[in-house]
């Protein structure tokens, strides 16, 4: 049975390390998991062509807005994001279309805060900023606000978030200027984009959620070292667990996933 992570560019993804060390914690060696790289339209194609020895599919960008038009069973989760980040296949055709990003995000904040969260300020406007903010919503945040670098951009990220059934006030202002405060800071910009001003900024964050895991650690992370601080690795592990799960059926052994995650990091920093 074959699964993969299909996207444009992909080569990065910390996918199959982590959904292989599964694997061989549970002796399942009949299951492999590649990247694949898959331009932005062809998706349908390369689905409508995948035999019946495939089992799963995990998707990155550019890919998960498309995902939701491939067929299948959407989840409640997928349809409130607007995004599926997870196909799963029964003799290579698409029975089901999830999003393991939201309920993977909230259980990293809970992995690592079991306070409050009334408020939140999300950096970026894509579809993670969306998914964050609706975990953000999921844990009980009431007012979220987006700071992006071209406002405009982040309607859509900002509508996802507003439907949510708690209905939610939302805010969208620069990354350049706009205030940051609430009890959780996501960051889901590259590490390029937080100068000194920004890290500033987020000083006062009483957690740090910062959905980048390379390179490591990313200024925002690397100040708030004193704080609860949330990792891309922490997101990535437990999104990949539901993955796993909804792939094999079987329990995913998260600590020797994330275990795989972190020496795969190491290696790259030292590289």
């Amino acid at each position: 049975m074959r699964c993969a992570v299909v996207g444009d560019p992909v080569a990065h993804s910390l996918s199959p390390v982590l959904h292989r060390a599964g694997y061989a914690v549970l002796g399942l060696a009949d299951l492999t998991y590649d990247a694949v790289r898959v331009a932005e339209d062809g998706l349908a194609g390369f689905v409508a062509g995948l035999d019946q020895t495939w089992r799963g599919l995990s998707l990155t960008m550019p890919h998960k807005r498309r995902a939701l038009e491939l067929g299948g069973t959407v989840t409640e989760r997928a349809r409130l994001t607007g995004a599926a980040n997870t196909l799963v296949l029964e003799r290579g055709t698409v029975v089901l279309a999830d999003n393991t990003d939201l309920p993977g995000a909230v259980a990293a904040v809970r992995e690592r805060y079991d306070g409050p969260v009334g408020a939140a300020t999300v950096l970026g406007g894509g579809a993670t900023a969306a998914s964050t903010g609706l975990a953000m919503c999921e844990l009980g945040a009431r007012r979220v606000r987006l700071l992006a670098r071209t406002p405009e951009r982040a309607a859509e990220a900002a509508a996802v978030i507003a439907s949510h059934p708690s209905r939610p006030e939302v805010e969208v202002a620069t990354l350049a200027t706009g205030p940051v405060d609430g009890d959780v800071l996501v960051s889901t910009i590259p590490a390029t984009a937080q100068d000194a001003d920004l890290v500033q900024r987020c000083a006062d964050a009483p957690v740090v959620f910062e959905v980048v895991y390379d390179p490591w650690p990313t200024p925002i992370a690397a100040a708030a070292r004193d704080r609860v601080l949330v990792s891309g690795l922490d997101l990535l592990v437990h999104q990949a667990v539901l993955q796993f799960e909804l792939f094999t059926g079987a329990p995913a052994p998260l600590a020797a996933m994330r275990a795989a995650g972190q020496a795969e990091l190491a290696v790259r920093s030292a590289g």
